[in-house]
């Protein structure tokens, strides 16, 4: 074992306890000498250091949320933008503050260029940190054990993050534990693929004893199981997986939820709903919204509400596909609208209606559903909760993410689900929004994401 692996923590919180010191001193500072003289009524001391400690309450709530403070964990690229985004969404509360404390609105120069500052001490932090980690911890060495299941996605996956992982050797489960053993003693750790379940217990067992690490990909069994109660009635345990849908105080809370916000949205998001239907309008002269059959709770079909973003005859030959990472069928305007997720703002009207809510699987169409089933009949079990806006598998995912890992992804919301991770998935909704690899279409020549597996 790497004597330093006991320092990772130590050092992680050292990086994020710098740049917090610093992006909290620097509001405090703001106060203290510039916006404390511009008031009307000054604070006293006690004042400005009770403003500083919420600043750092809200600042630390979206950092862990986004993820802007995983130096080692995340790509620098991934932590900036977490970062970033953070702070802007906190400097634009720290303004909406002085207007309350001061009774009226002051230029916002001040949060602007506050916010700059901290983004250039951001680029700083992250490059500083992110070198240390490297240098401290330098990425792992892996053996991967694969079965009859292809492990390509998961070697491309893995593979990206070559700051984190190397895969140095495969080896299949056919040549026997005691060789995938003998043969993970060489490497520091090991990843287990789609393997039978008995080989793979064995192996997890004998890699605890090892104190080998092991990275496990779960089957939708391991989901089940996990995310199961665990009873101390008798003095065997026993595990207790209820399979039961949302309790009625549950969905009460979530349906008022999912009516304030919507039609708070729609309130907010008019200007948006006009200028964008012009546009779209104006490109070719077609109708502005689009409307498609999909798939909700116990698989209820429901017209489904999007801003139209391909042409008219997108699919005359009949055929549900989905849209490509180049698709001549997408409108300029529809780019733009499908770049940014806006295409799905007129959804808020379907969660009015009760056919959606905001947090949940998103809605997949009857067509490809089906071809999905043939080969994974437990796609199914996504349609124990109303089909939402966005969800788990929108945040964590991708737009092309396998049917599979899909519904591995949608499982674990829904066997774990509560009200707060519901508010959490809508903070962290804004941050995917404007990344790329969570919007990008599937391959060429390929009318769903089931192709990507094979």
């Amino acid at each position: 074992m790497n004597t330093r692996e006991q320092y990772k923590r130590v050092v992680k919180f050292g990086s994020a306890a710098v740049i917090l010191l610093i992006e909290v001193g620097l509001y405090w500072a703001l106060w203290q000498f510039y916006l404390n003289t511009i008031i009307e009524e000054r604070f006293w001391r006690r004042g400005i250091w009770l403003l500083a400690a919420l600043y750092g309450v809200l600042l630390i709530f979206f950092l862990q949320t986004y993820g802007g403070l995983k130096i080692g964990y995340l790509k620098r690229g991934n932590i900036i933008y977490s970062h970033i985004l953070s702070l802007v969404i906190v400097n634009i509360i720290g303004y909406l503050i002085l207007a309350l404390v001061d009774k009226k609105f002051h230029s916002p120069t001040s949060f602007i260029l506050l916010t700059l500052i901290d983004g250039i001490i951001v680029f700083a932090w992250v490059f500083l940190f992110q070198w240390i980690y490297g240098v401290l911890f330098p990425p792992r060495r892996l053996l991967i054990v694969y079965g009859e299941r292809p492990v390509f996605s998961i070697m491309e996956k893995i593979g990206a993050r070559d700051d984190k992982y190397i895969i140095c050797d495969d080896i299949s489960i056919d040549v026997g534990i005691e060789k995938i053993m003998k043969k993970a003693e060489e490497f520091e750790g090991i990843v287990l693929g789609d393997i039978p379940s008995h080989e793979r217990n064995l192996i997890l067992k004998k890699c605890y004893d090892a104190s080998i690490r092991v990275y496990m990909i779960p089957k939708i069994s391991d989901i089940l199981i996990r995310s199961s109660t665990n009873l101390n009635l008798f003095d065997t345990p026993i595990l207790l997986s209820r399979n039961e849908g949302l309790q009625v105080d549950q969905m009460i809370v979530k349906r008022c939820i999912d009516i304030v916000v919507s039609v708070i949205g729609i309130i907010f998001s008019l200007p948006l709903f006009v200028m964008f239907g012009a546009a779209i309008h104006l490109t070719d002269r077609g109708p502005i919204f689009y409307k498609q059959t999909r798939l909700t709770l116990n698989g209820k079909l429901f017209e489904i509400y999007k801003f139209r973003t391909m042409r008219v005859d997108a699919e005359k030959d009949g055929i549900a596909r989905l849209a490509g990472d180049v698709d001549d069928r997408i409108t300029t305007v529809g780019k733009v609208l499908r770049a940014t997720r806006m295409d799905e703002l007129p959804q808020l009207f379907n969660i009015i209606k009760g056919d959606m809510s905001l947090v949940g699987p998103r809605p997949e169409r009857p067509e490809i559903a089906k071809e999905y089933m043939k080969e994974l009949p437990e796609f199914s079990m996504r349609l124990k909760m109303k089909a939402g806006l966005t969800g788990y598998a929108q945040v964590h995912g991708k737009y092309n993410t396998t049917p599979y890992d899909k519904l591995k992804l949608d499982l674990h919301y829904i066997r774990n689900y509560s009200i707060w991770m519901d508010l959490v998935l809508i903070v962290l909704t804004p941050k995917v929004l404007f990344m790329k690899e969570s919007t990008e279409g599937v391959g060429e020549g390929e009318t769903n994401a089931n192709s990507k597996e094979k």
